[in-house]
């Protein structure tokens, strides 16, 4: 990896770097799975749902694979979600074993509500930074953000993300489980 030839006092600033991300952001999504719990939403199921709105509605066994659980732990956690009405269950017209599950209209609210607090949470923290500081840190994110799109182009195996785009079409035959039925 290129990431680890750094010398030796760079590698002590980073680790400290990220120590102070880990504490501050940490911190933060404490408060905000406070929030969340207070609202019937677990930290896992606000997974689930920010996963199906970013990269689209899956079969159950995507889901499974994806949370690395059994298809019966997962099978549990959209129980509880849609009986919450965060997301729906479908079986897919041309092989009903298969269980298609997307985020619900109450579920996308539910995300947007909670993208509002994080919004409000942050403003509340960088409302404190002076004018310098907030310019000074606007630029050190620009480098960040390039930084990392050029560490995924150097390192891809590093960044690998995928959801399995081929399970994400109802009625797609590609590695459905046929336990899907049982969901």
């Amino acid at each position: 990896m290129a990431g680890l030839a750094t010398p030796p006092g760079q590698r002590e600033l980073i680790g400290d770097i990220i120590a102070q991300f880990r504490s501050a952001f940490g911190e933060l999504r404490c408060i905000g799975s406070q929030r969340l719990l207070h609202r019937g939403v677990s930290a896992g199921h606000l997974h689930v749902a920010s996963m199906l709105e970013r990269h689209g509605g899956m079969p159950m066994s995507g889901i499974a694979d994806v949370l690395d659980v059994s298809l019966s732990a997962a099978t549990g956690i959209v129980d509880r979600m849609e009986e919450r009405g965060l997301i729906e269950r479908t079986r897919v017209a041309d092989d009903r074993r298969v269980v298609f599950v997307q985020v619900t209209e109450h579920g996308r609210r539910m995300l947007e509500d909670l993208e509002v607090l994080r919004s409000e949470m942050l403003r509340a923290v960088l409302g404190r930074l002076s004018p310098e500081r907030l310019q000074a840190l606007a630029a050190t994110l620009d480098d960040v953000r390039s930084a990392v799109d050029e560490a995924i182009r150097a390192e891809p195996e590093l960044f690998d993300h995928r959801h399995h785009a081929h399970d994400r079409e109802p009625g797609s035959r590609a590695n459905h489980q046929t336990t899907e039925g049982t969901a």
